[in-house]
Protein backbone atom coordinates (compact mmCIF):
# COMPACT_ATOMS: atom_id res chain seq x y z
CA UNK A 1 0.00 0.00 0.00
CA UNK A 2 1.22 3.44 -0.99
CA UNK A 3 1.85 6.37 0.88
CA UNK A 4 -0.81 8.52 -0.54
CA UNK A 5 -3.13 5.35 0.05
CA UNK A 6 -2.32 5.67 4.01
CA UNK A 7 -2.86 9.36 3.95
CA UNK A 8 -6.62 9.11 2.72
CA UNK A 9 -7.08 6.63 5.92
CA UNK A 10 -5.55 8.86 8.03
CA UNK A 11 -7.71 8.98 11.25
CA UNK A 12 -8.20 11.80 13.85
CA UNK A 13 -7.80 11.50 17.69
CA UNK A 14 -11.22 12.03 19.22
CA UNK A 15 -10.49 11.07 23.05
CA UNK A 16 -7.08 10.21 24.75
CA UNK A 17 -7.38 8.78 28.11
CA UNK A 18 -3.96 8.03 29.48
CA UNK A 19 -2.47 5.06 27.14
CA UNK A 20 -5.97 4.79 25.63
CA UNK A 21 -6.15 6.92 22.47
CA UNK A 22 -9.93 6.80 20.46
CA UNK A 23 -9.52 7.60 16.90
CA UNK A 24 -12.94 8.28 14.21
CA UNK A 25 -12.55 7.75 10.31
CA UNK A 26 -10.82 4.00 10.94
CA UNK A 27 -13.07 1.98 9.43
CA UNK A 28 -10.18 0.30 6.95
CA UNK A 29 -8.08 -0.42 10.03
CA UNK A 30 -8.14 -4.16 11.64
CA UNK A 31 -7.63 -5.58 15.10
CA UNK A 32 -4.19 -5.79 16.41
CA UNK A 33 -3.00 -3.08 13.77
CA UNK A 34 -0.08 -1.24 14.29
CA UNK A 35 -0.80 2.75 13.86
CA UNK A 36 1.21 5.67 14.54
CA UNK A 37 -0.54 8.56 16.83
CA UNK A 38 -0.26 11.68 16.47
CA UNK A 39 2.23 14.22 14.94
CA UNK A 40 4.81 12.39 17.38
CA UNK A 41 3.93 9.29 15.62
CA UNK A 42 3.66 7.06 18.42
CA UNK A 43 3.39 3.31 18.44
CA UNK A 44 0.18 1.90 19.30
CA UNK A 45 -1.80 -0.86 18.37
CA UNK A 46 -5.73 -1.28 17.76
CA UNK A 47 -7.38 -3.15 20.61
CA UNK A 48 -11.02 -2.63 19.50
CA UNK A 49 -13.39 -1.33 16.64
CA UNK A 50 -16.71 -0.22 16.99
CA UNK A 51 -18.09 1.15 13.39
CA UNK A 52 -15.35 3.48 12.17
CA UNK A 53 -13.90 4.15 15.64
CA UNK A 54 -10.95 2.12 16.90
CA UNK A 55 -9.37 2.25 20.43
CA UNK A 56 -5.71 2.04 20.50
CA UNK A 57 -3.16 1.40 23.16
CA UNK A 58 -0.05 3.26 22.90
CA UNK A 59 3.33 2.42 23.81
CA UNK A 60 4.23 5.41 24.52
CA UNK A 61 3.76 8.36 27.01
CA UNK A 62 0.98 10.24 25.93
CA UNK A 63 1.36 13.96 27.38
CA UNK A 64 1.00 16.58 24.78
CA UNK A 65 -1.62 14.62 22.30
CA UNK A 66 -5.26 16.22 21.81
CA UNK A 67 -7.73 15.56 20.02
CA UNK A 68 -8.19 16.42 16.07
CA UNK A 69 -4.65 14.78 15.37
CA UNK A 70 -3.79 12.12 12.83
CA UNK A 71 -3.70 8.56 13.13
CA UNK A 72 -1.62 6.68 10.20
CA UNK A 73 -2.54 2.95 9.90
CA UNK A 74 0.73 0.77 9.06
CA UNK A 75 -1.34 -2.13 7.53
CA UNK A 76 1.10 -4.36 9.63
CA UNK A 77 0.53 -5.84 13.32
CA UNK A 78 2.66 -5.73 16.08
CA UNK A 79 5.44 -7.86 15.03
CA UNK A 80 9.05 -8.80 16.26
CA UNK A 81 12.33 -9.14 13.77
CA UNK A 82 13.81 -12.13 13.79
CA UNK A 83 17.68 -12.87 13.10
CA UNK A 84 21.10 -12.73 13.99
CA UNK A 85 21.78 -10.17 16.64
CA UNK A 86 18.79 -10.87 18.58
CA UNK A 87 21.30 -13.20 21.90
CA UNK A 88 23.05 -10.12 24.12
CA UNK A 89 20.30 -7.81 22.79
CA UNK A 90 18.70 -5.60 25.57
CA UNK A 91 14.80 -4.55 24.63
CA UNK A 92 12.24 -2.78 25.81
CA UNK A 93 8.61 -4.22 25.51
CA UNK A 94 8.09 -3.35 21.68
CA UNK A 95 11.78 -5.02 21.13
CA UNK A 96 13.55 -1.60 20.70
CA UNK A 97 17.00 -1.93 21.42
CA UNK A 98 17.39 0.28 24.32
CA UNK A 99 21.52 0.32 23.81
CA UNK A 100 20.87 1.90 20.78
CA UNK A 101 18.87 4.18 21.79
CA UNK A 102 21.11 5.01 24.57
CA UNK A 103 23.35 5.93 22.14
CA UNK A 104 21.36 8.04 19.88
CA UNK A 105 19.29 9.82 22.29
CA UNK A 106 20.73 9.75 26.13
CA UNK A 107 19.06 8.29 29.60
CA UNK A 108 15.37 9.09 28.18
CA UNK A 109 13.64 6.74 25.48
CA UNK A 110 12.54 10.26 23.03
CA UNK A 111 8.98 10.15 22.03
CA UNK A 112 8.36 8.55 18.25
CA UNK A 113 11.46 7.51 18.17
CA UNK A 114 12.28 4.93 15.31
CA UNK A 115 15.15 2.82 15.17
CA UNK A 116 15.79 -0.53 13.38
CA UNK A 117 14.98 -3.11 15.74
CA UNK A 118 18.30 -5.71 15.08
CA UNK A 119 21.30 -3.54 13.42
CA UNK A 120 21.20 -3.33 9.84
CA UNK A 121 24.97 -2.72 9.39
CA UNK A 122 26.83 -5.88 11.15
CA UNK A 123 28.37 -7.96 8.80
CA UNK A 124 27.89 -11.95 10.06
CA UNK A 125 29.46 -15.07 8.03
CA UNK A 126 26.50 -16.84 6.29
CA UNK A 127 27.88 -20.59 5.86
CA UNK A 128 25.18 -22.06 3.56
CA UNK A 129 24.25 -26.28 4.93
CA UNK A 130 21.36 -26.43 2.15
CA UNK A 131 22.10 -27.77 -1.56
CA UNK A 132 21.09 -25.76 -4.41
CA UNK A 133 18.12 -27.76 -6.62
CA UNK A 134 16.91 -29.60 -3.20
CA UNK A 135 13.29 -28.77 -2.29
CA UNK A 136 12.82 -27.06 0.49
CA UNK A 137 10.42 -26.20 3.17
CA UNK A 138 9.38 -24.00 6.11
CA UNK A 139 11.67 -24.88 8.62
CA UNK A 140 14.72 -26.36 6.64
CA UNK A 141 17.76 -24.80 7.35
CA UNK A 142 19.48 -23.36 4.92
CA UNK A 143 22.72 -22.05 6.50
CA UNK A 144 24.35 -21.26 9.83
CA UNK A 145 25.93 -18.18 11.59
CA UNK A 146 27.89 -18.07 14.53
CA UNK A 147 25.85 -15.57 16.51
CA UNK A 148 28.03 -15.31 19.80
CA UNK A 149 30.19 -18.07 20.72
CA UNK A 150 28.25 -20.34 22.31
CA UNK A 151 25.14 -20.12 20.18
CA UNK A 152 24.93 -21.21 16.28
CA UNK A 153 22.01 -19.24 14.56
CA UNK A 154 20.16 -21.55 12.19
CA UNK A 155 18.87 -19.30 8.90
CA UNK A 156 15.70 -21.21 8.30
CA UNK A 157 13.05 -21.25 5.27
CA UNK A 158 10.30 -19.06 6.92
CA UNK A 159 6.59 -20.16 7.08
CA UNK A 160 4.69 -20.84 4.21
CA UNK A 161 7.35 -20.72 1.48
CA UNK A 162 8.41 -23.71 -0.10
CA UNK A 163 9.98 -24.79 -3.50
CA UNK A 164 13.38 -25.49 -5.02
CA UNK A 165 16.56 -23.69 -3.52
CA UNK A 166 17.78 -22.54 -6.88
CA UNK A 167 20.36 -19.84 -5.36
CA UNK A 168 21.96 -19.62 -2.28
CA UNK A 169 24.96 -17.43 -1.04
CA UNK A 170 27.90 -17.83 0.81
CA UNK A 171 30.15 -15.59 2.81
CA UNK A 172 29.83 -11.96 4.48
CA UNK A 173 26.36 -10.28 4.92
CA UNK A 174 24.19 -8.08 6.17
CA UNK A 175 20.44 -9.64 8.13
CA UNK A 176 18.46 -8.12 5.04
CA UNK A 177 21.04 -8.93 2.05
CA UNK A 178 19.62 -12.03 -0.11
CA UNK A 179 20.88 -15.23 0.82
CA UNK A 180 18.64 -17.73 -1.30
CA UNK A 181 15.92 -17.92 -3.48
CA UNK A 182 13.53 -20.56 -3.17
CA UNK A 183 11.20 -21.45 -6.93
CA UNK A 184 7.86 -22.67 -6.15
CA UNK A 185 6.09 -24.88 -8.83
CA UNK A 186 4.62 -21.96 -10.33
CA UNK A 187 7.89 -20.64 -11.34
CA UNK A 188 7.44 -17.51 -8.68
CA UNK A 189 11.00 -16.85 -6.95
CA UNK A 190 10.82 -16.09 -3.37
CA UNK A 191 13.91 -14.11 -2.11
CA UNK A 192 15.23 -15.39 1.13
CA UNK A 193 17.40 -13.35 4.01
CA UNK A 194 18.40 -13.50 7.36
CA UNK A 195 15.85 -11.89 9.07
CA UNK A 196 12.31 -12.46 9.35
CA UNK A 197 9.17 -10.69 11.16
CA UNK A 198 6.71 -12.02 13.11
CA UNK A 199 3.12 -10.94 14.67
CA UNK A 200 3.44 -11.44 18.19
CA UNK A 201 0.29 -12.42 18.78
CA UNK A 202 0.31 -15.88 16.73
CA UNK A 203 2.21 -18.87 18.19
CA UNK A 204 4.75 -19.77 15.45
CA UNK A 205 4.01 -23.45 14.44
CA UNK A 206 5.62 -26.62 14.93
CA UNK A 207 4.43 -30.06 13.08
CA UNK A 208 3.22 -31.47 16.64
CA UNK A 209 3.76 -30.92 20.57
CA UNK A 210 5.25 -34.12 22.76
CA UNK A 211 4.60 -34.91 26.27
CA UNK A 212 8.13 -33.52 28.10
CA UNK A 213 10.25 -36.38 29.52
CA UNK A 214 13.12 -34.95 31.07
CA UNK A 215 14.07 -32.92 33.63
CA UNK A 216 15.22 -29.41 33.24
CA UNK A 217 18.21 -29.10 35.71
CA UNK A 218 18.12 -26.08 37.67
CA UNK A 219 20.73 -26.52 40.40
CA UNK A 220 18.54 -25.47 43.13
CA UNK A 221 17.70 -28.65 45.31
CA UNK A 222 14.61 -27.98 46.54
CA UNK A 223 13.71 -27.51 42.68
CA UNK A 224 15.47 -30.47 41.50
CA UNK A 225 14.84 -32.92 44.46
CA UNK A 226 11.39 -32.07 44.79
CA UNK A 227 9.46 -30.25 43.19
CA UNK A 228 11.54 -30.76 39.58
CA UNK A 229 10.38 -28.94 36.19
CA UNK A 230 10.72 -30.82 32.78
CA UNK A 231 12.02 -29.16 29.53
CA UNK A 232 9.23 -27.91 27.54
CA UNK A 233 7.19 -27.49 31.30
CA UNK A 234 4.84 -24.26 32.71
CA UNK A 235 5.84 -23.31 36.39
CA UNK A 236 4.49 -20.76 38.18
CA UNK A 237 6.45 -19.04 41.43
CA UNK A 238 3.95 -17.11 43.82
CA UNK A 239 5.05 -15.14 46.74
CA UNK A 240 4.11 -11.79 48.83
CA UNK A 241 6.63 -8.97 48.54
CA UNK A 242 10.29 -9.29 50.08
CA UNK A 243 9.86 -13.42 49.53
CA UNK A 244 12.57 -13.71 46.78
CA UNK A 245 10.89 -14.41 43.23
CA UNK A 246 13.11 -12.12 41.63
CA UNK A 247 16.09 -13.86 42.96
CA UNK A 248 14.75 -17.31 42.30
CA UNK A 249 14.31 -16.48 38.59
CA UNK A 250 17.55 -15.01 38.31
CA UNK A 251 19.20 -18.21 40.01
CA UNK A 252 16.92 -20.17 37.26
CA UNK A 253 18.25 -17.59 34.20
CA UNK A 254 21.92 -18.46 35.80
CA UNK A 255 21.91 -22.26 36.16
CA UNK A 256 18.95 -23.86 34.05
CA UNK A 257 19.97 -26.39 31.99
CA UNK A 258 18.75 -24.92 28.87
CA UNK A 259 20.21 -23.57 25.63
CA UNK A 260 19.00 -19.67 25.46
CA UNK A 261 17.73 -17.57 28.32
CA UNK A 262 14.90 -15.37 27.37
CA UNK A 263 14.12 -12.93 30.96
CA UNK A 264 11.39 -10.68 30.57
CA UNK A 265 11.10 -7.88 33.11
CA UNK A 266 7.39 -6.96 32.82
CA UNK A 267 6.95 -4.12 35.15
CA UNK A 268 9.73 -5.12 37.08
CA UNK A 269 11.28 -2.43 39.29
CA UNK A 270 14.15 -0.28 37.45
CA UNK A 271 16.81 -1.12 40.11
CA UNK A 272 16.13 -5.05 39.60
CA UNK A 273 15.81 -4.68 35.98
CA UNK A 274 19.56 -2.66 35.99
CA UNK A 275 20.96 -5.96 38.61
CA UNK A 276 20.70 -8.18 35.72
CA UNK A 277 21.69 -5.98 32.98
CA UNK A 278 24.91 -5.43 35.22
CA UNK A 279 24.86 -9.17 36.88
CA UNK A 280 24.39 -11.05 33.61
CA UNK A 281 27.58 -9.75 31.22
CA UNK A 282 29.46 -10.47 34.04
CA UNK A 283 28.36 -13.89 34.98
CA UNK A 284 30.00 -17.08 33.50
CA UNK A 285 28.11 -19.84 31.80
CA UNK A 286 28.72 -22.68 33.78
CA UNK A 287 28.74 -24.83 30.48
CA UNK A 288 31.09 -22.95 28.40
CA UNK A 289 32.65 -20.59 31.01
CA UNK A 290 31.83 -17.78 28.78
CA UNK A 291 29.25 -14.54 29.73
CA UNK A 292 25.77 -16.06 30.34
CA UNK A 293 24.98 -12.87 28.60
CA UNK A 294 26.33 -14.78 25.15
CA UNK A 295 23.28 -17.05 25.00
CA UNK A 296 20.48 -14.65 26.50
CA UNK A 297 18.21 -12.20 25.68
CA UNK A 298 16.79 -9.51 28.05
CA UNK A 299 13.44 -7.70 27.52
CA UNK A 300 13.53 -4.49 30.00
CA UNK A 301 10.03 -3.42 30.79
CA UNK A 302 10.07 -1.33 33.99
CA UNK A 303 7.44 -0.54 36.27
CA UNK A 304 7.97 3.80 35.29
CA UNK A 305 7.39 2.42 31.17
CA UNK A 306 4.08 2.83 29.77
CA UNK A 307 1.84 0.51 30.72
CA UNK A 308 0.08 -0.88 27.58
CA UNK A 309 4.32 -2.06 26.97
CA UNK A 310 3.86 -4.25 29.48
CA UNK A 311 1.58 -6.55 27.29
CA UNK A 312 3.41 -6.56 24.59
CA UNK A 313 6.10 -7.57 26.40
CA UNK A 314 5.47 -11.03 27.26
CA UNK A 315 4.39 -11.77 23.49
CA UNK A 316 7.73 -10.21 22.01
CA UNK A 317 9.45 -12.73 24.50
CA UNK A 318 7.55 -15.88 24.02
CA UNK A 319 8.07 -15.08 20.02
CA UNK A 320 11.46 -14.62 20.25
CA UNK A 321 11.81 -18.19 22.25
CA UNK A 322 9.69 -19.39 19.39
CA UNK A 323 12.05 -18.67 16.83
CA UNK A 324 15.25 -20.30 18.63
CA UNK A 325 13.20 -23.56 19.46
CA UNK A 326 12.32 -23.66 15.57
CA UNK A 327 16.19 -24.50 15.47
CA UNK A 328 16.10 -27.09 17.66
CA UNK A 329 17.12 -25.03 21.17
CA UNK A 330 16.07 -25.57 24.64
CA UNK A 331 14.61 -22.33 25.51
CA UNK A 332 13.91 -21.20 29.22
CA UNK A 333 11.92 -18.33 29.64
CA UNK A 334 11.93 -16.01 32.52
CA UNK A 335 8.25 -13.52 33.13
CA UNK A 336 8.42 -11.30 36.03
CA UNK A 337 5.64 -10.74 36.98
CA UNK A 338 2.73 -11.43 34.88
CA UNK A 339 0.58 -9.79 37.71
CA UNK A 340 2.22 -6.03 36.89
CA UNK A 341 1.14 -7.69 33.11
CA UNK A 342 -2.70 -8.65 34.69
CA UNK A 343 -2.61 -5.43 36.19
CA UNK A 344 -1.82 -3.67 32.82
CA UNK A 345 -4.95 -5.81 30.91
CA UNK A 346 -6.36 -4.39 33.89
CA UNK A 347 -5.88 -0.85 33.47
CA UNK A 348 -6.69 -0.75 29.78
CA UNK A 349 -10.00 -2.66 30.21
CA UNK A 350 -11.42 -0.06 32.34
CA UNK A 351 -10.11 2.65 30.00
CA UNK A 352 -12.10 0.47 27.31
CA UNK A 353 -15.22 0.52 29.90
CA UNK A 354 -15.47 -3.22 29.62
CA UNK A 355 -17.67 -5.14 31.98
CA UNK A 356 -15.15 -6.07 34.82
CA UNK A 357 -14.62 -9.41 36.68
CA UNK A 358 -13.32 -10.35 39.80
CA UNK A 359 -11.32 -7.70 41.63
CA UNK A 360 -11.55 -5.47 38.00
CA UNK A 361 -9.16 -7.44 36.33
CA UNK A 362 -10.80 -8.38 32.49
CA UNK A 363 -12.81 -11.58 31.95
CA UNK A 364 -10.58 -12.56 29.64
CA UNK A 365 -8.38 -12.48 32.00
CA UNK A 366 -7.54 -16.70 32.15
CA UNK A 367 -7.82 -17.17 28.31
CA UNK A 368 -4.76 -14.29 28.31
CA UNK A 369 -2.53 -16.37 30.46
CA UNK A 370 -3.71 -19.50 29.24
CA UNK A 371 -2.63 -18.36 25.90
CA UNK A 372 0.89 -17.01 26.92
CA UNK A 373 1.91 -20.78 28.84
CA UNK A 374 0.24 -22.76 26.21
CA UNK A 375 2.67 -21.47 24.08
CA UNK A 376 5.62 -23.45 26.04
CA UNK A 377 6.20 -26.76 25.34
CA UNK A 378 8.56 -29.49 23.78
CA UNK A 379 7.49 -29.42 20.34
CA UNK A 380 9.16 -31.19 16.55
CA UNK A 381 9.77 -28.20 14.79
CA UNK A 382 8.87 -27.92 11.00
CA UNK A 383 11.60 -29.19 8.53
CA UNK A 384 11.91 -31.93 6.30
CA UNK A 385 15.12 -33.45 8.72
CA UNK A 386 13.59 -34.40 12.53
CA UNK A 387 14.71 -31.96 15.12
CA UNK A 388 13.08 -31.40 18.35
CA UNK A 389 12.94 -27.77 20.50
CA UNK A 390 11.38 -27.20 23.77
CA UNK A 391 10.16 -23.70 25.83
CA UNK A 392 10.26 -23.44 29.55
CA UNK A 393 8.14 -21.02 30.30
CA UNK A 394 8.51 -19.83 34.30
CA UNK A 395 6.39 -16.98 35.26
CA UNK A 396 6.06 -15.12 38.38
CA UNK A 397 3.32 -13.86 40.45
CA UNK A 398 2.84 -11.21 42.73
CA UNK A 399 -0.71 -11.68 44.81
CA UNK A 400 -1.05 -8.56 46.94
CA UNK A 401 -0.27 -9.34 50.58
CA UNK A 402 0.80 -13.04 49.58
CA UNK A 403 -3.10 -14.15 48.84
CA UNK A 404 -3.04 -16.52 46.44
CA UNK A 405 -6.95 -17.09 46.13
CA UNK A 406 -6.40 -13.63 43.81
CA UNK A 407 -7.59 -14.38 40.35
CA UNK A 408 -4.47 -13.72 38.77
CA UNK A 409 -2.44 -16.67 41.14
CA UNK A 410 -5.99 -18.79 40.40
CA UNK A 411 -6.14 -17.97 36.64
CA UNK A 412 -2.26 -19.09 36.00
CA UNK A 413 -2.57 -22.32 38.60
CA UNK A 414 -5.10 -23.50 36.34
CA UNK A 415 -2.77 -23.35 33.77
CA UNK A 416 0.54 -24.74 35.17
CA UNK A 417 1.66 -27.75 36.36
CA UNK A 418 4.29 -26.89 38.86
CA UNK A 419 3.75 -25.12 41.49
CA UNK A 420 6.87 -23.21 43.62
CA UNK A 421 4.83 -21.22 46.66
CA UNK A 422 7.49 -19.17 48.23
CA UNK A 423 6.26 -17.93 51.96
CA UNK A 424 6.71 -15.15 53.70
CA UNK A 425 7.29 -16.79 56.90
CA UNK A 426 10.47 -18.87 55.39
CA UNK A 427 11.62 -15.42 53.95
CA UNK A 428 11.79 -14.09 57.45
CA UNK A 429 13.56 -16.81 59.07
CA UNK A 430 15.63 -15.84 56.15
CA UNK A 431 15.57 -18.97 54.63
CA UNK A 432 16.07 -19.16 51.44
CA UNK A 433 14.88 -20.25 48.79
CA UNK A 434 11.77 -19.54 50.66
CA UNK A 435 9.75 -22.20 48.77
CA UNK A 436 7.70 -23.50 50.69
CA UNK A 437 7.76 -27.47 50.76
CA UNK A 438 4.09 -28.30 52.12
CA UNK A 439 2.11 -26.09 49.67
CA UNK A 440 4.57 -26.59 46.77
CA UNK A 441 3.66 -29.31 43.92
CA UNK A 442 4.90 -30.95 41.06
CA UNK A 443 2.80 -32.51 38.55
CA UNK A 444 5.91 -33.37 36.87
CA UNK A 445 7.13 -35.60 39.43
CA UNK A 446 6.42 -39.37 38.93
CA UNK A 447 7.90 -38.80 35.56
CA UNK A 448 11.32 -37.07 36.50
CA UNK A 449 11.68 -39.70 39.42
CA UNK A 450 11.51 -42.22 36.80
CA UNK A 451 14.27 -40.32 35.22
CA UNK A 452 16.32 -39.99 37.76
CA UNK A 453 16.51 -43.59 38.80
CA UNK A 454 17.30 -44.27 35.87
CA UNK A 455 19.86 -41.41 35.21
CA UNK A 456 21.14 -40.58 38.23
CA UNK A 457 20.63 -43.40 41.14
CA UNK A 458 18.58 -46.26 41.41
CA UNK A 459 17.67 -44.81 44.58
CA UNK A 460 16.24 -41.52 44.03
CA UNK A 461 12.50 -41.74 44.16
CA UNK A 462 12.76 -43.75 47.63
CA UNK A 463 14.72 -41.06 49.00
CA UNK A 464 12.79 -38.09 47.99
CA UNK A 465 9.36 -39.93 49.01
CA UNK A 466 11.02 -40.34 52.72
CA UNK A 467 12.09 -36.58 53.01
CA UNK A 468 8.71 -34.99 52.06
CA UNK A 469 7.68 -37.65 54.60
CA UNK A 470 9.68 -36.51 57.22
CA UNK A 471 9.13 -33.08 56.37
CA UNK A 472 5.49 -33.43 56.94
CA UNK A 473 5.47 -35.56 59.44
CA UNK A 474 7.51 -32.42 61.07
CA UNK A 475 4.93 -30.35 60.53
CA UNK A 476 2.21 -32.75 62.50
CA UNK A 477 5.10 -33.09 65.68
CA UNK A 478 5.50 -29.45 66.11
CA UNK A 479 1.93 -29.07 66.57
CA UNK A 480 2.03 -31.25 69.14
CA UNK A 481 5.31 -29.20 70.85
CA UNK A 482 3.44 -25.92 70.92
CA UNK A 483 0.52 -27.85 73.03
CA UNK A 484 2.32 -29.74 75.45
CA UNK A 485 6.12 -29.44 74.97
CA UNK A 486 9.11 -31.65 73.22
CA UNK A 487 9.50 -33.78 76.37
CA UNK A 488 6.10 -35.72 75.70
CA UNK A 489 7.62 -36.70 72.77
CA UNK A 490 9.54 -40.09 71.79
CA UNK A 491 12.96 -40.79 71.33
CA UNK A 492 12.42 -41.81 67.40
CA UNK A 493 9.68 -38.82 67.29
CA UNK A 494 12.65 -36.10 68.33
CA UNK A 495 14.86 -38.08 66.39
CA UNK A 496 12.58 -37.09 63.26
CA UNK A 497 12.50 -33.34 63.90
CA UNK A 498 16.36 -33.58 64.37
CA UNK A 499 16.57 -35.00 60.83
CA UNK A 500 14.08 -32.88 59.38
CA UNK A 501 15.96 -30.04 60.62
CA UNK A 502 18.99 -31.27 59.00
CA UNK A 503 16.97 -31.36 55.44
CA UNK A 504 15.75 -27.95 55.82
CA UNK A 505 18.88 -26.36 57.42
CA UNK A 506 21.66 -28.58 55.42
CA UNK A 507 19.96 -29.46 52.08
CA UNK A 508 16.75 -26.99 51.22
CA UNK A 509 18.50 -23.91 52.19
CA UNK A 510 20.42 -22.54 49.93
CA UNK A 511 22.85 -19.60 49.44
CA UNK A 512 22.18 -17.73 45.98
CA UNK A 513 25.47 -15.33 46.26
CA UNK A 514 27.28 -18.36 47.51
CA UNK A 515 30.70 -19.05 44.57
CA UNK A 516 29.60 -23.07 45.64
CA UNK A 517 26.19 -23.50 47.14
CA UNK A 518 25.29 -21.63 44.18
CA UNK A 519 24.53 -24.17 42.43
CA UNK A 520 24.32 -28.37 42.99
CA UNK A 521 24.41 -31.18 40.42
CA UNK A 522 22.09 -33.95 40.58
CA UNK A 523 24.74 -36.28 41.82
CA UNK A 524 26.01 -34.04 44.61
CA UNK A 525 22.09 -33.58 45.25
CA UNK A 526 21.76 -37.06 45.71
CA UNK A 527 25.01 -37.74 47.43
CA UNK A 528 23.34 -35.00 50.18
CA UNK A 529 20.44 -36.58 50.81
CA UNK A 530 21.68 -39.87 51.14
CA UNK A 531 23.85 -38.81 53.96
CA UNK A 532 21.38 -36.99 55.91
CA UNK A 533 18.96 -39.91 55.59
CA UNK A 534 21.69 -42.97 56.26
CA UNK A 535 22.58 -40.71 59.23
CA UNK A 536 18.39 -41.03 60.38
CA UNK A 537 17.58 -44.43 59.45
CA UNK A 538 21.07 -45.81 61.16
CA UNK A 539 19.50 -43.82 64.47
CA UNK A 540 15.95 -45.05 64.09
CA UNK A 541 17.48 -48.70 64.41
CA UNK A 542 19.56 -47.77 67.25
CA UNK A 543 16.80 -46.51 69.12
CA UNK A 544 14.97 -49.78 68.71
CA UNK A 545 17.42 -51.48 70.70
CA UNK A 546 17.37 -48.89 72.94
CA UNK A 547 20.94 -46.84 72.35
CA UNK A 548 21.45 -43.56 73.50
CA UNK A 549 19.34 -40.77 71.54
CA UNK A 550 21.65 -37.94 73.10
CA UNK A 551 25.03 -39.92 71.37
CA UNK A 552 23.03 -40.16 68.48
CA UNK A 553 22.67 -36.34 67.80
CA UNK A 554 26.03 -35.26 69.27
CA UNK A 555 27.46 -37.54 66.89
CA UNK A 556 30.80 -35.54 65.06
CA UNK A 557 29.29 -36.75 61.62
CA UNK A 558 26.30 -33.81 62.28
CA UNK A 559 28.65 -31.16 61.35
CA UNK A 560 30.20 -32.92 58.09
CA UNK A 561 26.82 -33.22 57.23
CA UNK A 562 26.30 -29.30 57.99
CA UNK A 563 29.19 -28.62 55.62
CA UNK A 564 28.57 -30.52 52.96
CA UNK A 565 26.90 -27.81 50.55
CA UNK A 566 29.92 -26.01 50.49
CA UNK A 567 32.21 -28.94 49.41
CA UNK A 568 33.02 -28.20 45.41
CA UNK A 569 31.75 -30.82 43.18
CA UNK A 570 35.09 -31.95 41.72
CA UNK A 571 35.82 -32.85 45.37
CA UNK A 572 32.46 -33.89 46.91
CA UNK A 573 32.74 -37.69 45.59
CA UNK A 574 35.74 -38.49 47.77
CA UNK A 575 34.18 -36.12 50.35
CA UNK A 576 30.65 -38.10 50.67
CA UNK A 577 32.69 -41.42 50.68
CA UNK A 578 34.76 -40.47 54.30
CA UNK A 579 30.95 -38.88 55.17
CA UNK A 580 29.57 -42.32 54.45
CA UNK A 581 32.77 -44.04 55.93
CA UNK A 582 32.08 -41.73 59.44
CA UNK A 583 28.43 -42.71 60.14
CA UNK A 584 29.22 -45.97 59.69
CA UNK A 585 32.28 -45.56 62.50
CA UNK A 586 30.23 -43.67 64.86
CA UNK A 587 27.19 -46.19 64.90
CA UNK A 588 29.82 -48.97 65.45
CA UNK A 589 31.37 -47.19 68.19
CA UNK A 590 27.62 -45.95 69.72
CA UNK A 591 27.20 -49.68 69.79
CA UNK A 592 30.14 -50.92 71.41
CA UNK A 593 29.44 -48.66 73.83
CA UNK A 594 26.56 -49.86 75.14
CA UNK A 595 22.64 -49.34 75.67
CA UNK A 596 22.52 -46.27 78.15
CA UNK A 597 19.79 -44.17 77.13
CA UNK A 598 19.41 -41.26 77.97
Amino acid sequence: MNTAEKKSNNGLITKVSGPLVVAKNMKDVKMYDVVLVSEKRLLGEVIELRDDRASIQVYEETAGIGPGEPVVDTFQPLSVELGPGLIEGIFDGIQRPLDVIYEAAGDRIPLGIDVPKLNREKKWIFEPTAKIGAFVQAGDVLGEVQETTVVRHKIMVPPGVKGTLTWLYSGEAVITDQIAIITDDAKQDTPVTMIQKWPVRIRRPYQKKLAPTEPMVTGQRVIDTLFPIAIGGIAAIPGPFGSGKTVVQHQLAKWADADIIVYVGCGERGNEMTDVLMEFPELKDPRSNEPLMKRTVLIANTSNMPVAAREASIYTGITIGEYYRDMGYRVAIMADSTSRWAEALREMSSRLEEMPGEEGYPAYLASRIAEFYERAGFVQCLGSEERFGAITAIGAVSPPGGDTSEPVSQATLRIVKVFWGLSANLAYRRHFPAIDWLRSYSLYSDEMNEYFDQEIQKGWSKQVAMAMRILQEEAQLEEIVRLVGIDSLEFKDRLTLDCARSIREDFLHQIAFHEIDTYTSLAKQYGMMKAILDWYQKGLEALKQDYSYAKITSMAVLDKIGRMKYIKEENFANEIAKITSLIEEEYRQLIQGGTENA
